[in-house]
């Protein structure tokens, strides 16, 4: 008798061998050139069985496959568990024999299917992950072979069937692991062999299938960049990255982390070089159906944004659970059968938002990586508290949005304070701010604001959130060539805020008159690339400007003040090491900002 893990290898090199010659005779057909509009529906098969009906929004009664497609759904995803309860309707069910069953009938009606393995008996999410009751008492090595046989067993199963998934999760939610205690985060590499098992019995029957390793909170760089490090180092096999995004349980409006969870998915593309596709996502459609629709259009373009079409499809996770028979609060359907009209979302072709204008960021050391260090005064950034002890309050400190460091607002005692910028010379128009923001909340207040110091603040409030989020104050009005922007906080002892990535850019100019003097004309400086010696011409009507040169982290480099000449000012830059550099010239009430490389 051969050993497990040898039958299996055998096992697995015969069916890649068939399933690669049924591929290269065409039998497979793949559908993954569209974006995926997808919901999760592993209730549906329990609820019919006991007699909850489905209606479409003229009170006729359907199939709930048929109305999903007519809100445009094309996707099925559908949860597996080992060896579920069967009478209970809502924690149980869902036994690999339903499952093939529900993936038969969606594939026969032109579905797209992913397969959900949770690897336990009932519900897998951050909180829980349970063995199996037959698998409870199993060495390390036995869990290994239970994960792939179980995969193998419910992909053949669904082969048999003539359905192909597309994608299949390995694990549900898994950022703190799967198979407690074997496999808990905290042991990355039996983690990582257990998500390789998976992988490889998926592959050994349907190589055409995309293996699917996801995490919940999908506006969380630092979760997914925290795990998905420590996968690729420990050698973890899988084919896309797939998020959970649920604005509800975080307890805020989906426009606090929208932006989180647009840079997540493109960061995750990029820095992993794999798709990503948002495997759950919901609203409350009952309560707020408007605020659920925008935020699945919102939800959709996000993933379509991503580059190189590297963002697959969006999945809304028990739409039809209505909440007579669930209880979920975050049901798409009605308890009178009939579907919210938020899934009308998924009508909507997702689109990639058009490619904005480069903006001239105006604010030194944005991203507070000046320093290169923790600092108490951070470089361009000014500090006011309501006494010298509460100075302490403000200071530099590892754990970036995007680079490595954030100023943070803390002190043990109750502070006030505020840390900004004062700009001068701007030229009149209108401004936007935003910035990146952290927020354990508790304050009396904590906010960003812009002063244009002709009598007028404008305010926005950080939200308590403890992934990074982007907050914006937009419409800013400079009338006078001034504004502060900054961070204000009114806090109780131990309340913090972070901040990070700073913009301060102009959106608007006022209008010119046509019997005014002519638009006056920008610095120029030349030649760029530059290697040596950089030259700037001042306008005329300027007679001198201070001009200033930062680094591409906002490290201040040269400063000089230059005299109007019509041949230029020149100057030596031959010592600074290669890289992008950007000039600011204040001067004549004017402030200019350039960019030059040094090669």
């Amino acid at each position: 008798m051969k050993p497990p893990f040898l039958t299996r290898t055998f096992r697995r090199a015969l069916f890649v061998g068939v399933a690669l010659c049924l591929n290269l005779l065409g039998c497979f057909s793949a559908t993954a050139q569209t974006f995926a509009k997808g919901g999760d529906t592993s209730w549906l098969q329990q609820m019919e069985a006991n007699g909850y009906k489905f209606y479409n929004e003229q009170g006729v009664e359907q199939d709930c496959f048929q109305i999903l497609k007519s809100k445009g759904i094309n996707s099925i995803r559908l949860r597996v568990w080992v060896n579920p309860s069967m009478v209970d309707w809502v924690n149980g069910h869902c036994s690999p024999a339903e499952v093939v069953q529900m993936a038969t009938r969606a594939k026969n009606l032109g579905f797209r299917l992913m397969i959900d393995f949770h690897y336990s008996d009932s519900w897998a999410d951050p909180g829980q992950q349970t063995k199996p009751a037959a698998w409870a008492s199993h060495s390390f090595q036995q869990l290994q072979q239970d994960v792939y046989d179980h995969t193998f067993s419910v992909m053949t199963a669904l082969k048999n069937n003539g359905v192909t998934p597309e994608w299949v999760q390995v694990g549900n939610e898994i950022p703190n692991g799967m198979l407690w205690p074997e496999g808990n985060a905290t042991n990355f590499a039996q983690l990582t062999q257990l998500i390789n098992q998976g992988y490889e019995a998926v592959k050994a029957v349907s190589p055409a299938s995309k293996v699917v390793v996801h995490l919940d909170k999908g506006h969380d760089n630092a979760r997914f960049r925290s795990f998905f490090d420590r996968l690729t180092a420990n050698g973890g096999k899988y084919d896309v990255i797939g998020l959970s995004y649920y604005p509800y349980w975080l307890n805020q409006d989906y426009s606090v982390s929208i932006s989180g969870l647009q840079q997540n998915l493109t960061d995750l593309a990029s820095r992993y070089g794999k798709p990503v596709i948002v495997a759950e996502v919901g609203a409350d459609c009952t309560n707020q159906p408007q605020n659920a629709y925008d935020m699945l259009v919102a939800v959709q373009n996000a993933v379509a944004a991503v580059p190189n079409g590297q963002g697959l499809g969006v999945f809304y996770w028990e739409p039809q659970g209505y909440r007579s028979f669930s209880g979920y609060q975050l049901s798409a359907w009605g308890n009178d059968g009939k579907p919210s009209p938020a899934l009308n979302a998924f009508l909507v072709t997702p689109t990639a938002p058009p490619p904005t204008a480069p903006i001239t960021n105006l604010l030194a050391n944005p991203s507070f990586e000046a320093n290169g260090a923790t600092t108490q005064n951070p470089t361009a950034w000014s500090t006011w508290a309501n006494n010298t002890a509460n100075q302490a309050a403000d200071k530099t400190e590892t754990g970036g949005q995007h680079g490595t460091y954030r100023l943070t607002h803390w002190l043990g005692t109750p502070y006030q304070a505020s840390t900004f910028q004062l700009l001068n010379g701007l030229p009149n128009g209108t401004y936007t701010l935003r910035a990146w923001v952290l927020n354990g909340g508790g304050q009396k207040a904590c906010h960003l604001y812009a002063h244009n110091l002709n009598g007028v603040e404008k305010t926005v409030a950080l939200p308590v959130t403890e992934a990074w989020a982007q907050i914006q104050i937009t419409g800013i009005q400079v009338s006078k060539g001034q504004c502060e922007i900054g961070l204000w906080s009114d806090a109780n002892a131990g309340n913090w805020c972070s901040l990070d990535n700073v913009e301060f850019f102009q959106t608007s100019a006022p209008a010119l008159s046509s019997t005014g003097p002519a638009a006056a004309v920008t610095s120029r400086l030349y030649p760029n690339p530059v290697t040596d010696v950089l030259t700037l011409t001042l306008p005329t009507g300027v007679g001198a400007a201070t001009v200033r040169i930062y680094s591409a982290t906002g490290q201040p480099v040269l400063t000089r003040t230059l005299t109007s000449s019509p041949a230029g000012q020149r100057l030596n830059v031959s010592g600074l090491a290669a890289g992008l550099y950007q000039v600011r010239l204040e001067g004549g009430g004017r402030l200019e900002t350039h960019k030059f490389i040094k090669q």
